[in-house]
């Protein structure tokens, strides 16, 4: 779409419920992943009423494709700052997040009070997982695509994989993946404000020693700050804290809650919000929720000039960054191989994964994850009571 040469570009000054009932809109249809919902602004906040033009927009997207949190969530929260201001940009951003987290929440009950008793939804399930499992193998081949571009990053990988694997502290893992990239790039000079950024990180790492309903909370911002690449990302983090350390759920229901948050209009990361409720409750929910996307909302609120200026413009945190996101692919990829172990337990659900993945891949509409989801739902409970 092209643009007059002088024409001008200004957000409306919208009343504050106009504004939430505008970005609650955009989540009530925030279906297809995070390309979809960036599309779906960009048609809308840019090509049709012109609040910013198209290349401050891509300006824009790139400060929070560097930046961890999920994309489209953070171009919320920065339209209605330009919008409103600071109460702008919180009600943008909670109406953008408030279905899938209400819808989540709702599924979230019924999973712990019906779900895992009934035979209807052990099938459902046992679909599911497969078909979850195929999902996570899909997105570790498109991030590492990505972000593996040279043999430095692949070796950064693997080393991580080998870590996690081992039982290394990741946040320690991703501390030196990030160091020997920048060092690899030879932008020593600034080394120490690129490390600084997991100074916070790595005391969050204490998490397990807090009582229980603040480490939910501790365990989601930690999650929040270290979703590189993607709501994929933060997988090995949350599967870490709920499952290897905390033990409040299995592989099998982690999987479970992936599943459900693929078939909402919301961000995959609102997965967070079954991982919290299986750990804590309603309250848990609320509080792991709100601990993963605090940085999402915290990044613009505090200063997107900042962010631009020190992460667009700075090759050392490129550097650091790319390697942090090197080093989170070798982590979700070993965390990947539990996962499918868990999920592909017999005949019938490989099968399932084998056509789940072949579908994922060889078709790119924006229904197509739901649309798997549930059809290995279908399939699960056909082989169930077979």
């Amino acid at each position: 779409m092209s643009f007059p040469e002088n024409e001008t570009f200004t957000p409306p000054r919208e009343s504050y419920p106009r504004l939430f009932l505008r970005f609650l809109r955009f989540g009530l249809l925030a279906w297809g992943g995070p390309v979809a919902q960036i599309a779906m602004i960009r048609q809308e906040l840019v090509e049709e009423e012109r609040w910013i033009s198209p290349e401050r927009f891509n300006r824009i997207l790139a400060v929070y494709q560097v930046l961890p949190g999920p994309e489209a969530h953070e171009l919320c929260v920065y339209f209605g700052m330009l919008a409103r201001g600071r109460i702008g940009a919180i009600l943008a951003g909670l109406g953008f997040m408030l279905p899938g987290f209400l819808l989540m929440f709702a599924l979230s009950w019924f999973y712990v009070t019906y779900g895992v008793n009934s035979p209807i939804f052990a099938g459902i399930f046992y679909g599911f997982q497969a078909a979850v499992a195929a999902l996570i193998v899909r997105a570790v081949h498109r991030i590492g695509g990505h972000a593996l571009n040279d043999r430095w990053l692949w070796g950064i990988a693997i080393f991580s994989g080998i870590a996690q694997w081992l039982g290394l502290n990741f946040l320690l893992t991703l501390s030196l993946a990030g160091l020997i990239y920048t060092l690899v790039k030879r932008q020593l000079e600034s080394l120490p404000s690129q490390l600084a950024m997991f100074l916070p990180v790595s005391f969050l790492s204490q998490a397990a020693a807090i009582p229980s309903m603040l480490a939910l909370f501790v365990y989601g911002l930690r999650s929040g700050l270290l979703t590189f690449g993607g709501a994929y990302t933060a997988i090995p983090f949350l599967q870490h804290d709920a499952v290897v350390i905390g033990g409040w759920m299995t592989n099998q229901q982690f999987l479970d809650g992936l599943a459900l948050s693929s078939i909402l209009p919301a961000p995959l990361i609102i997965f967070s919000t079954f991982v919290g409720y299986l750990g804590g409750g309603p309250l848990g929910a609320i509080l792991l929720t709100a601990g993963i996307f605090l940085p999402a909302f915290s990044f613009t609120l505090i200063g997107h000039n900042f962010f631009e200026k020190n992460f667009i413009e700075n090759k050392a945190a490129h550097a650091f960054l790319d390697g942090v996101t090197a080093g989170v692919v070798g982590l979700i990829a070993v965390t990947t191989i539990g996962l499918f172990q868990a999920a592909v337990t017999d005949l019938p659900s490989l099968g399932i994964f084998i056509i789940a993945l072949f579908a994922l891949y060889r078709w790119k509409a924006k229904a197509i994850i739901p649309v798997v989801i549930l059809g290995a739902g279908v399939v699960g409970l056909l082989f169930y009571f077979l």
